[in-house]
């Protein structure tokens, strides 16, 4: 019976739910050449089935180009795919690990199982990326999983859902759609798992309603993600960088930079640069240009607006942009002398818009980011081994591109995810299958154990073998 079939409400969820419990043993009981196929399925729908719709339903949630939705959407899910069916055999695996002398006679190794029912609850800025990057550890892993995408991006939702009711039955993986309406319907079941991306605020909700049911959870959160460019930089390479990753998708990615820290001395040669790459990338009218997203919608775009207006009534100086186009379409926008107070540095921008402030000295900036939340991402642009080594050492971050930005994204062997309020667990690649997996530890008895010498009835010679092994062992 596919979701579609179900009646609305919350009973639908709890029998979509009940079913996946009562299946998750078989489902956990599948073995590496079943899992792989699941993911083959999963690659061959995204990458060329649906392929075509996934392009169409993009560009009607967002005006994205077809060149974009393959960048950000397909090859991140086809490459996550390809790694982890090339690893997938040894992470399933028995992990043997030494025992200690005292248990003499034994052996050890731990595994890992599947967690069980799991809800993942996705955002829209990366629709397809971001529901089913999550299902590919899942599947992994072994568990039943219920996906809730975003209602911001109807069209996606659609497509997904088709997806799903194409490859799986409902009782392994479900797709229901909604409002917050649902998600918190769904997060009043007892879930074993629950892997949300959003806000740190809606995360905040996420997890406290995770407690009542002590569901582990993965939080990939966001927050003001901190670019260094030093004296020492190629300032032209880390122009053209850092105003790819910030205007790609309109600014509408988690791990984006927010804002940029340049050493005094490059300012003026940043912005022109900057600039330059501005009109290399989209144009004379970047509002028209094909290559530049769009505001998901009416409200956010109102609401960066609202950040480049305050920004500019307290006195910030508009380097480039700062116009709305039809469409919910705002030009990429650049802005120095922004006020620390105002809400454009107080909030996570998540909208075309580059603020850039200037230091003398290395302390000042992470003196600064030291102040606020964990970002989940920090950049640094740097020749310098001195000056990065001593950013790594005092910031803290969910990760780190040096020399680059955002492409951290797309190497499945590093852990993602982020710290506190950027995030809780990590995922990608052997992250992802780890965090949807309890590592089970087994302890083996193979011959009489020494441990029966200091059994009772105790004695003064039982006592001095106690003695001796907590000095010696």
């Amino acid at each position: 019976m596919g979701t579609n079939s179900v009646e609305s409400g919350k009973n639908r969820f709890a029998e979509i739910f009940e079913k996946q419990r009562a299946n998750q043993y078989r489902v956990a009981a599948c073995n590496v050449v079943e899992r792989k196929e699941k993911l083959r399925r999963l690659a061959t729908a995204v990458e060329s089935t649906y392929r075509e719709e996934i392009r169409a339903a993009m560009f009607a949630d967002f005006g994205k180009s077809a060149t974009e939705v393959d960048m950000n959407e397909i090859l991140p899910l086809t490459s996550e795919i390809k790694h982890v069916i090339r690893n997938l055999s040894d992470w399933m695996a028995k992990q043997r690990v030494g025992t200690p002398i005292s248990l003499l006679g034994s052996r050890s190794f731990f595994r890992y199982e599947a967690k069980g029912v799991c809800l993942i609850i996705s955002p829209w800025n990366f629709p397809f990326n971001l529901t089913f990057g999550p299902l590919i550890s899942a599947i992994a892993a072994g568990n039943t999983a219920i996906l809730k995408p975003s209602e911001l991006t109807p069209h996606s939702a659609t497509v997904m859902s088709k997806i799903v009711r194409e490859l799986f039955p409902d009782d392994e993986v479900a797709l229901v759609e909604g409002g917050a309406d649902v998600s918190s319907e769904l997060m009043e079941l007892p879930f074993n798992h629950i892997f949300f991306t959003g806000s740190p605020n809606i995360g905040k909700v996420v997890m406290a309603a995770a407690a009542k049911n002590l569901s582990s959870v993965t939080l990939e959160l966001g927050g003001k993600s901190p670019t260094i460019v030093d004296e020492t930089a190629n300032i032209k390479s880390a122009a053209k960088l850092i105003t790819w990753g910030k205007f790609l998708n309109s600014g509408q990615v988690c791990i984006a930079p927010d804002y940029v820290f340049v050493h005094e001395s490059k300012k003026e040669q940043f912005l022109s640069h900057v600039r330059e790459y501005l009109k290399m990338f989209f144009g004379e009218h970047p509002l028209e240009s094909e290559s530049f997203t769009g505001i998901v919608n009416e409200r956010h775009c109102n609401r960066v607006m609202g950040y480049i207006d305050e920004a500019l009534t307290q006195g910030a100086k508009l380097e480039a942009g700062g116009k709305k186009g039809k469409g919910n379409r705002i030009a990429p926008t650049v802005l120095s002398n922004v006020p620390l107070a105002s809400a454009l540095m107080q909030n996570e921008i998540f909208g075309p818009v580059m603020p850039v402030f200037t230091y003398k000295d290395i302390r000042e900036v992470t003196d600064f980011i030291q102040k606020g939340e964990k970002p989940l991402a920090l950049y640094i642009y740097s020749k310098s081994s001195k000056n990065k080594d001593f950013i790594l050492k005092n910031t803290r971050a969910g990760g780190t591109a040096i020399n680059n930005n955002v492409v951290q994204y797309f190497n499945s062997n590093l852990p993602f995810g982020g710290s506190n309020n950027s995030g809780i667990g990590k995922s990608h690649g052997f992250f992802g299958f780890q965090a949807f997996s309890d590592a089970r530890g087994v302890y083996e008895q193979v011959a009489p154990s020494a441990l029966e010498y200091f059994m009772p009835p105790y004695n003064k010679l039982k006592s001095r073998l106690v003695q001796m092994a907590i000095r010696w062992i």
